[in-house]
């Protein structure tokens, strides 16, 4: 899974970080002639071997011997080195011995001994950097450097990432609040991570939402006018019944008619909803073509009476050397029978229906062609939408390839209808091999 969101924000990281190292290194390259090296480190580095050679001069010639010696040093260094008479509560002491110094400043002594027996202090003075408030004696520039940077690093990330989840929390507002045009994939411009994945799928979910409501009002509307009619002719029926005693037996037939009409259409919407929820029983292996071929000849049966003649035709090989197709055997049966049945419906005495079964390598194919009058190209893209008839359809409900479309559609399969060069409507129905259907 890629995970680019995740690398955007790491390089991001390694950057600014790279960044801000190499910025202070900088900045120290620049003002490095600018910026004298510490007054105190290099004190207590010249000021021993100045001690030592001083109180050597003095030991053996006094004070004086101080002044040609001295009058060869830099001028900042003449002023720091000075002679003064010892106190007497000084012992003499060779070794050198850290003071404060007037102005805030330290200094290194001496105590030394001069051949008339007098004592003198050999002082070198300077003076200690001073200390500021940041821990650990950190540069300020690094800790400026790296407020800033870090302050508007953070600040780009933090928008860079809360601005598009607040887009999708506000598309969510919307949808929740009813609004199904909502999509968001434009918002996010031409980001190319999780997010923008995220807007993306939250449109194709906004868009099945709003399929799926305008699927239902449609279904509605169209469950209400189906109902309507029988009802109709029912409440008809009892009128004539009540109104003429002598018709009642006609009125029952017709009011027996309608209730049969009814239930049917009543189990065949709920057909439709349990393949439409995904409620299609357990999973197993089942022959295609055995299925098939038991569709067929209940269907010739049935067909005899009108005269239609049902071509079937294997393409396959033997039964031990071809697949086994997963789902749900009962499903799978229903679909081919209301496509057959279709077919059935739209032909006349005389007609012939052709129904083929083959296999390639990654799919069974299923194909039922009749002879029938074929459906307007106008309905053709709708003909597996409930309660949508072709021409001489006849009296059925028109759920019948709506049922079958989704079957097939919950085995990762497709149905296709077109209309035969020679008239007819040819409708293919194909299974993958590696499909494996959810269990209901």
């Amino acid at each position: 899974m890629k995970r680019r969101l995740f690398w955007k924000i790491l390089i991001a990281f390694w950057l600014t970080f790279f960044a801000i190292t190499q910025g202070v290194w900088l900045l120290f390259e620049v003002g490095r002639d600018r910026r004298p090296p510490p007054e105190g480190a290099v004190a207590r580095v010249v000021a021993p071997v100045l001690l030592a050679s001083a109180a050597q001069l003095v030991e053996r010639g006094g004070p004086g011997a101080l002044d040609d010696p001295a009058a060869d040093l830099p001028p900042g260094q003449r002023d720091r080195l000075q002679v003064d008479p010892a106190d007497a509560r000084d012992p003499a002491d060779a070794r050198d011995v850290s003071a404060a110094a007037p102005e805030g400043g330290s200094a290194l002594t001496r105590t030394v001994t001069a051949p008339d027996g007098k004592r003198y202090t050999l002082r070198y003075t300077y003076r200690e950097p001073p200390r500021h408030w940041l821990p650990f004696n950190t540069p300020p520039e690094m800790l400026i450097l790296g407020l800033v940077g870090g302050l508007a690093f953070s600040g780009i990330l933090a928008w860079y990432m809360t601005e598009p989840i607040n887009r999708l929390r506000g598309g969510f507002d919307r949808l929740a609040r009813g609004d199904l045009h909502t999509r968001l994939a434009a918002t996010v411009g031409r980001r190319r991570d999780e997010i923008a994945d995220l807007a993306r799928d939250f449109d194709l979910m906004a868009q099945r939402l709003e399929q799926l409501v305008l699927a239902r009002d449609r279904l509605l509307h169209d469950v209400s006018h189906e109902l309507r009619s029988p009802l109709a002719r029912l409440r008809l029926a009892i009128g004539l019944a009540r109104q003429s005693p002598a018709r009642i037996e006609t009125s029952l037939d017709r009011i027996d008619q309608e209730a049969r009409r009814l239930d049917g259409l009543v189990g065949e919407l709920l057909a439709l909803a349990r393949v439409e929820h995904g409620a299609t029983g357990a999973e197993d292996y089942f022959d295609l073509a055995e299925i098939v071929r038991t569709v067929v000849e209940d269907a010739r049966f049935e067909a005899q009476q009108s005269g239609i003649v049902i071509d079937f035709e294997e393409a396959l090989p033997r039964e031990e050397a071809r697949p086994a197709l997963a789902g749900n055997a009962e499903l799978v049966r229903r679909a081919i029978d209301n496509v057959l049945r279709n077919a059935l419906r739209v032909s006349a005495g005389g007609q012939k229906v052709s129904v083929r079964v083959g296999l390639d390598d990654q799919a069974y194919h299923v194909g039922v062609v009749d002879q029938g009058p074929g459906v307007d190209e106008t309905l053709l893209p709708s003909i597996f939408e409930p309660f949508v008839r072709g021409e001489g359809s006849g009296s059925g409900a028109g759920l019948g390839l709506a049922i079958a479309q989704r079957a097939v559609a919950a085995h990762h399969g497709q149905i296709v209808a077109r209309n035969g060069e020679t008239g007819g409507l040819s409708v293919d129905v194909t299974f993958p091999l590696t499909a494996r259907p959810p269990a209901g």
